[in-house]
């Protein structure tokens, strides 16, 4: 089947694309002598996850326990739930580790770690989280808590204390190379300092976990790191284009949507993509000029080249307006024809599809891919 024969909207991955984002990501991190322990809380595939852990030590990071457990049910045992964890969660944890799964959860709570103490239906498997800078979760480095939550951990006789884990969200607020490679520095420095001040105390400390695309690709020095954690870089979208982290070209996932109306004296057209089928994420609004593409970024069917400089200006639910600074290719566009949107924020966007329409190189549809939904 060709592309172009797909119902619309519809998910299309270009695996060609995908595999020569994984295998750079994995030179890379082999170059460091460290593990590279991809994140799937994007791609939430296994078909993806098995390219994504080829030649790595195979471990993968997930975001949800639906994620775990349906990773786990697929063949992949080595895992980090990389959200901090609640007591009423627990016996989801332990039902996946009595049935043989390696999985570790993080904490950053006091209170958390004193009911996992407390907890005895499986051992327990935890890191402490590390504030590096984004504020969001995780305690700091120098903070009293992180060696009380130590000390309760290790002196559990269910659980065991696995380290440190970190992730510099805040690597996305950058907009140059070198204010990238600085968030970089500064979260190997107080992931590293933190396991430091636990093994200064006797504390065991084996994993000092980073994360995040940016910070990956653009680290200088990973010295104290056993692993890291990028995502995104499997797959791209505009905002990572907007950073400097992807180029367009290496854009591995499109939406494939049609023309379902035109306003000729308005110059506009409007697809069959909205809100649901694109999210509504406006990630690169935090960018100047033509970064900035709206909802997405207008593609060919075929090549998934930009058309002009089209983009998604708004959406309703079902509603996609495309606009362009020159007149907009009606012809070329007729109302029936197809096209692909390059998303901006790919994370968003895919989740709202159950499948992959899985192209290599080409148009034609040589797979599909399921995806894992839910929590």
């Amino acid at each position: 089947m060709k592309i172009d024969h797909l119902d619309t909207p519809a998910l299309i991955l270009d695996k060609s694309r995908m595999t020569r984002n994984i295998d750079a990501m994995t030179d890379r991190v082999r170059g460091f002598g460290i593990d590279l322990r991809p994140h799937l809380k994007t791609a939430k595939s296994a078909d993806v996850a098995r390219f994504a852990v080829a030649g790595n030590a195979g471990g993968i990071t997930v975001a949800t326990l639906s994620e775990a457990e349906y990773f786990f049910d697929n063949g992949f045992k080595d895992m980090t739930y990389a959200a901090c964890i609640v007591p009423s969660k627990l016996d989801r944890v332990a039902a996946l580790i009595n049935r043989g799964a390696a999985l570790k959860v993080i904490t950053d709570n006091i209170d958390v770690a004193r009911a996992m103490a407390e907890y005895t239906d499986a051992r327990l498997k935890v890191l402490v989280e590390i504030d590096c800078g984004e504020h969001r979760t995780g305690v700091l480095p120098d903070s009293p808590e992180l060696l009380e939550i130590a000390g309760i951990l290790d002196a559990a006789p269910n659980v065991d204390l696995e380290g440190v884990l970190t992730h510099a969200g805040h690597s996305y607020s950058c907009r140059t190379t070198e204010a990238m490679t600085d968030v970089a520095e500064d979260e190997r420095a107080a992931v590293v300092g933190a396991a430091e001040k636990l093994r200064a105390k006797g504390y065991p400390c084996p994993v000092v976990s980073a994360g995040s695309t940016p910070c990956a690709m653009f680290a200088r020095d990973v010295t104290g790191l056993t692993e890291v954690r990028p995502g995104v870089y499997m797959f791209g979208d505009m905002f990572h284009v907007g950073l400097g982290t992807r180029k367009i070209e290496e854009n591995a996932v499109t939406v494939l949507a049609s023309v379902i109306a035109h306003r000729p004296a308005e110059n506009q057209l409007y697809i069959d993509a909205g809100g649901l089928a694109l999210s509504k994420d406006r990630a690169t609004a935090a960018f100047d000029g033509a970064d900035d593409c709206g909802f997405g970024r207008v593609c060919d069917v075929d090549t998934a080249e930009p058309i002009g400089d089209l983009f998604i200006e708004s959406v309703h639910q079902e509603h996609g307006l495309v606009v362009s600074s020159a007149p907009l290719p009606f012809t070329r566009l007729a109302v029936g024809a197809k096209v692909r949107i390059m998303p901006n924020h790919v994370c968003m966007t895919a989740a709202a599809y159950e499948a992959y329409h899985v192209v290599d190189g080409g148009t034609d549809i040589v797979d599909t891919w399921g995806r894992c939904t839910g929590w």
